[in-house]
């Protein structure tokens, strides 16, 4: 059985300045060769420092931008290089839910009318927009309010509500709660999880905060330099990365517990810059476990047992 979303060598280039005469302009690869599976109804957490190409994977998966080369899958179905009346069909299956819910909305619309606003698109009935609010908690006089006389949390409710409101099987999550207090990131996340539940949804939730990743999700993918350098279940993970790169992430989170406190954390130094990334393997600058094959060479991405991991020692270190 192929997989709900499939990504296969996914790239994506950007201009680092101008060209010149007869001479292109330079480019750097924000998604360089991204493969990636989801199930139906699973969630894949994507995780990797500022800058690793999390947001633009999201972009490309939802078709917001060209991609250079490879391939996108939905159910089966081709995504890159639809027509627009391809995509139009194919836009009610999939929505975004954006970081900054404030700056997403209309401050000149009543809640109700942005959460019927894509079904008017779409011409579909406003029936789904009721729907969706009840089932994010907010109805009756809070769906006559305007964005100005919300909360935090009540707008990221919003957010969801109208992403909803088209009956969609993937939604595309970037960094849904990292605005949010400690407290409302929980009732959202736990809101998100009830959803999935009820309606069968599958989620890629981009995120840099691995405490919330691992309570929603299924897998995780950890990113750097626009490559993904590990991949696996969550529990898997969680128990010990393969990726030095992913280790030194985990490494990085609180303990609140002082007896379980970690000795050593890694020290990764500044990260390189992205338009210039290091030969062989991107992350061998900062890698402790760096040889001469990984200045020259850069790593596939391997499989072990399950799991996915680009690094040349990974059976060594692990």
């Amino acid at each position: 059985m192929s997989a709900f979303l499939a990504a296969e060598n996914l790239r994506r280039s950007f201009a680092t300045g101008r060209g010149g005469f007869l001479r292109a302009a330079p480019r750097f690869f924000a998604v360089d060769g991204v493969s990636l599976e989801l199930d139906k109804g699973q969630t894949l957490g994507v995780v990797g420092e500022s800058g690793c190409g999390k947001s633009t994977l999201s972009k490309l998966i939802l078709g917001l931008i060209e991609a250079d080369g490879g391939s996108v899958r939905l159910d089966g179905q081709e995504t890159l290089n639809l027509s627009d009346s391809e995509w139009r069909a194919l836009r009610r299956r999939m929505q975004l839910v954006y970081q900054d819910a404030a700056g997403a909305l209309d401050p000149r619309m009543t809640v109700r009318a942005q959460v019927e606003e894509p079904l008017r698109i779409h011409n579909m009935p406003l029936d789904g927009a009721e729907e969706a609010l009840h089932a994010v908690g907010l109805h009756g006089a809070m769906a006559e309010r305007y964005p100005h006389e919300m909360s935090g949390g009540q707008l990221q409710r919003v957010v969801i509500a109208r992403a909803l409101a088209l009956g969609p099987d993937l939604l595309v999550l970037d960094e849904p709660v990292s605005a949010l207090d400690v407290s409302i990131q929980a009732q959202i996340i736990n809101l998100l999880m009830d959803l999935q539940a009820d309606r069968g949804l599958t989620y890629v939730f981009v995120s840099h905060d691995l405490g919330v990743v691992r309570h929603i999700s299924d897998r995780v993918a950890v990113m750097y330099l626009g490559r993904v350098v590990e991949d696996a279940p969550k529990d898997t993970f969680f128990d010990g990365p393969l990726h030095p790169y992913a280790r030194a992430l985990l490494d990085a989170v609180p303990v609140p517990d002082p007896a379980n406190r970690r000795t050593q954390a890694m020290r990764l130094g500044d990260p390189p810059n992205p338009a210039n990334p290091p030969s062989g393997c991107r992350f061998h600058p900062r890698c402790p476990f760096a040889t001469d094959i990984c200045k020259a060479e850069a790593p596939a991405l391997r499989d072990f047992g399950g799991r996915r991991a680009a690094c040349h020692h990974a059976e060594e270190i692990s």
